[in-house]
């Protein structure tokens, strides 16, 4: 009876986690306009395909599966993956942390996850590659877990070995740096479950595994290679002087976006495990551990040479949850131990005053930037504006075709592959508009794609050209010789709480003399 009783209580604790989490995380997706990023990978969904420029498909799959293929194509729908996937992972590591010692842990462990900014937010509500790679990262950590149980029956552990290779696989379908479970999990064969090199199921589970990859081999087969050498030069050291800034960036930012409190609780957790303070089975503690460290090592190594982005090493942090859930709960028996307050504290005041900043700018940013660069210094204003350009641009848009100088055919140009993608979304979609990109590919991205499949271009098109005081650039810097005028048509200032934020300007590029190159047919 007391099993029961334990039972039922964590199992509504767990439900109301779930529910309060899932219905903030709603309105966060709801409330705030798409970042660069996501709106990016809305031409993932726009545009399918076997794999992209960037990423494998999964996340344009996921857009268009919640979405019920662009049905629903507001901020809410383009996210709500992001919404249900985090919630299904709270009750993985849930039952994770239960397989690896006890319902405490998996408790502890679901508390963690979401106090985590990184899985609360980054993959919680906004829409990443991270979103599907969370969720088969955390399906992998659960099956791995307990397929390493000393009692699991043969059948079964046959059954968790391909099941472990088609969620891995998956993964790799969603971000490249899952194969950083294979890594760690074949390490661990290696050390402790050597007698299952001798399992024909451990080879089927790595076929499968390569199978789910066999779309983007055959994308990059067809051209040129194109993401796996774009994705090798993000983390090339060779060409990289000794930068020790960008390996400060990279540290405060896994602190940051795992929570400081999540974070030192990781570490204290691995600490007292590699002093064999014996919380969890020694082997499983150190599966957790073979796939984790490796990623946070590698990515701290890169960052003394290159940029890198503190997510990426996300996933190895929500492996070692599982580790501090498991010694938290040697130590404790609240509901929710001080610490796991105090982080949540911490995720409650990063996310009203990140919202409030975005939305509102209530703490006013120096800014001495000119005219032109107003905003310059103020992140937060990538994920605002928008919505506030389109009356405007299309008030002006109408006036200059009522006038004859533009055409309604005429397409948004850009050269980066942001703001294009936002122009894309926020503008030329609801104006039933086309956006092009002319520029280098390592800029434009999958718009090298989009272009062909909008029809290209002729001599003779005109566009329209908008670029914001965030990141100015003047289309005479790019697309000098290749128009017969550019234009200014009118400058838009977008208002936040009452004062100007920043400004768009707004050109017209008539009469294309000179067609870009094509590089896809080139190959580059």
């Amino acid at each position: 009876m007391k099993w029961i009783h334990a039972n039922n209580k964590f199992t509504k604790r767990l439900f109301w986690l779930m529910l309060v989490s899932g219905l903030t995380r709603t309105l966060l997706a709801w409330w705030h306009e798409l970042g660069n990023d996501e709106v990016y990978y809305f031409t993932y969904a726009a545009f399918p395909d076997l794999s992209h420029f960037d990423h494998p498909p999964m996340v344009g799959w996921m857009m268009q599966l919640f979405s019920l293929n662009l049905l629903f194509d507001s901020e809410l729908f383009l996210r709500l993956s992001s919404v249900v996937l985090m919630t299904a992972n709270t009750w993985l590591i849930f039952r994770t942390g239960k397989e690896l010692r006890d319902e405490r842990t998996g408790w502890y462990a679901a508390l963690l996850y979401n106090s985590s900014v990184y899985a609360f937010v980054i993959t919680g509500f906004m829409i990443l590659p991270d979103t599907p790679q969370n969720f088969f990262w955390m399906l992998s950590l659960m099956l791995m877990i307990m397929a390493t149980k000393a009692e699991v029956e043969p059948k079964k552990l046959n059954f968790l070995l391909a099941a472990i290779g088609l969620t891995i696989g998956l993964g790799m379908l969603s971000k490249y740096t899952s194969v950083f479970l294979w890594f760690g999990f074949g390490l661990y064969i290696l050390l402790f479950r050597r007698h299952w090199l001798k399992k024909p199921a451990l080879y089927l589970s790595v076929l499968l595994s390569a199978l789910c990859l066999l779309p983007v081999l055959l994308w990059n087969l067809e051209n040129h290679f194109v993401s796996f050498t774009f994705q090798g030069e993000r983390v090339n050291i060779f060409d990289s002087p000794l930068r020790l800034s960008l390996f400060f960036t990279e540290l405060g930012g896994q602190v940051v976006y795992n929570n400081p409190v999540n974070y030192i609780l990781v570490w204290l957790g691995v600490y007292w495990f590699l002093r064999k303070k014996n919380f969890i089975a020694f082997d499983q503690g150190s599966l957790l551990l073979l796939i984790a460290l490796p990623l946070v090592f590698i990515f701290l190594f890169f960052a003394l040479f290159r940029s890198t982005l503190p997510h990426w090493t996300g996933p190895a942090y929500n492996t070692m949850l599982l580790i501090a859930a498991a010694w938290l709960a040697t130590r404790h028996r609240a509901p929710v131990p001080r610490s796991i307050r105090i982080a949540f504290y911490v995720l409650l005041v990063f996310i009203v005053a990140g919202s409030l900043q975005i939305k509102f700018g209530l703490i006013p940013m120096k800014d001495n930037q000119p005219y032109h660069k107003l905003g310059n210094n103020d992140v937060t204003l990538d994920m605002y504006g928008w919505r506030e350009l389109l009356p405007a641009f299309t008030a002006l848009r109408e006036k200059h075709i009522a006038e004859g100088k533009m055409k309604q055919t005429d397409a948004l140009l850009g050269e980066n592959w942001f703001p294009l993608a936002n122009m894309d979304y926020y503008l030329a979609r609801p104006l039933g508009m086309k956006a092009m990109g002319i520029g280098e590919p390592s800029r434009l991205h999958k718009y090298l794609w989009i272009n062909d499949i909008r029809g290209g271009f002729a001599l003779g098109d005109d566009f329209w050209y908008i670029t914001n005081s965030r990141d100015y650039k003047h289309p005479s810097e790019v697309y000098s010789g290749m128009f017969e005028s550019i234009v200014p048509a009118d400058t838009i200032q977008i208002m936040r709480n009452g004062v100007v934020a920043k400004r768009y300007f707004v050109f017209m590029l008539n009469d294309l003399r000179v067609l870009p190159e094509n590089h896809l047919a080139s190959g580059q």
